[in-house]
């Protein structure tokens, strides 16, 4: 490995166990999913992306998805939206609240949000704007805000390196960069190096994101953009063990294998259990339902099982059916 190791992040006066963090994700990064990641050796987790406007508004969907426990600690909320003012009394509200960081979404590709919405990327097309937006949030509270972006609406418009500047110079602690663009959706594949490009333009810490499967890809990716950190994202679905893998390696140098199939078994019983306490068990199933199919995933029979679990709509059949699945797998290896 030519990088040197990356033990700790330090974003204003917050310093996290280690150079790795869990990615906001919709409908993904929810209290039961960060808890179990954060357990699992994680620097920092994330909320799900918030819109500011909503969370003023306190509406009960969204201020579910701003609870946080101590064990996640230290935890960063993420805020979407366009108008200074609102984004300035979300982050102050998320403060009281108990959030050690603040984050602002200027990266989330989909239409609702950077179209018709106007917030999200669509914000990278707009530097004066994003600029006011960033100093309102830093001015509202005293803990720090940090920045997620990507690398610019299209490739005609790649303006990462001068938003990062902007960003630096409004009092933002730490920018991440999605190496896609906003037009690329999530396909193709993640540019590491111009990430590189946003790293020598400011002195804030730069985090890297996109792609970031396994341990090698989070070598590459610091190797290729000189990064001080990594954002995981996708990679984490049905392997919430990965970014303390990959924390541990980057202290380390030292590569921590996949639990075995017994302790995975009683990783996805903990993760569906959680979920169903703090959903309820009828939205709990709902939302389990993708996790569960992410768990088994490459394991013999797992498209059957999938196909049942998401057929089912009450939570102890699913829970049979979870016992059902992994205990022959685990009596054959036994055997």
């Amino acid at each position: 490995m030519n990088m040197p190791l990356r033990k700790t992040l330090t974003i204003g006066p917050v310093t996290l166990d280690n150079a790795v963090i869990l990615a906001p994700m919709s409908g993904v990064t929810d209290m039961p999913t960060r808890r179990l990641v954060k357990r699992m050796g994680v620097g920092m987790v994330v909320s799900e992306m918030i819109a500011s406007q909503a969370m003023i508004r306190q509406n009960r969907q969204t201020m579910q998805m701003a609870q946080h426990t101590p064990d996640e600690f230290p935890m960063a909320v993420q805020l979407a939206g366009c108008e200074p003012l609102v984004m300035a009394e979300a982050a102050k509200l998320n403060e009281d609240l108990g959030a050690a960081i603040i984050d602002i979404n200027m990266g989330c590709p989909v239409k609702k949000v950077a179209v018709k919405g106007e917030a999200g990327s669509a914000l990278m097309k707009d530097e004066v704007l994003a600029g006011k937006l960033m100093e309102a949030a830093v001015r509202a509270v005293k803990v720090p805000v940090t920045l997620k972006m990507r690398m610019g609406w299209d490739h005609t418009r790649l303006n990462a390196p001068n938003l990062a500047r902007i960003a630096q110079e409004s009092g933002i602690q730490m920018v991440t960069v999605h190496g896609r663009t906003r037009n690329q959706m999530y396909t193709g594949s993640a540019d590491w190096a111009f990430i590189g490009e946003v790293k020598r333009a400011v002195t804030i810490p730069v985090v890297g994101n996109g792609d970031i499967l396994c341990i090698d890809d989070a070598i590459r990716m610091l190797e290729l953009s000189g990064a001080d950190g990594v954002m995981i994202g996708r990679g984490t679905y049905g392997r919430p063990w990965l970014p303390g893998q990959v924390a541990h390696f980057l202290a380390t140098g030292e590569r921590r294998p996949d639990p075995a199939l017994a302790e995975q078994f009683e990783i996805i019983k903990e993760h569906y259990e959680a979920m169903l306490l703090h959903y309820g068990a009828d939205t709990g199933v709902r939302i389990a339902r993708k996790h569960v199919a992410w768990y088994s995933k490459g394991l013999p029979g797992s498209a059957e099982f999938r196909a049942e679990v998401n057929r089912m709509a009450d939570a102890e059949g699913v829970r049979r059916a979870i016992i059902n699945f992994y205990t022959p797998l685990l009596e054959r290896m036994a055997a």
